[in-house]
């Protein structure tokens, strides 16, 4: 498996990433377009690993937390 050249990644912070208990995931939609993943990534350890679902399971996965 190839790691993802993550350099052009943006990172945004979830909104329902809560820095007062250390709950803070970042993600990285602006790759889903070009490379195919959307990054997503423990705000705490920004060099540390990310996962990389395809947009397809990043969608299910979102749909999924907000019920």
């Amino acid at each position: 498996m190839n790691t993802p050249d993550l350099s052009a990644a943006q990172w945004k912070k979830s909104s329902y990433s809560d820095e007062k208990e250390g709950q803070c995931v970042e993600f990285a939609r602006n790759l889903a377009a070009t490379s195919g993943i959307v990054p997503v990534r423990d705000s705490k350890t920004p060099t540390g690993p990310a996962l990389t679902p395809t947009p397809a399971a990043w969608t299910t996965f979102i749909a999924f937390a907000a019920r």
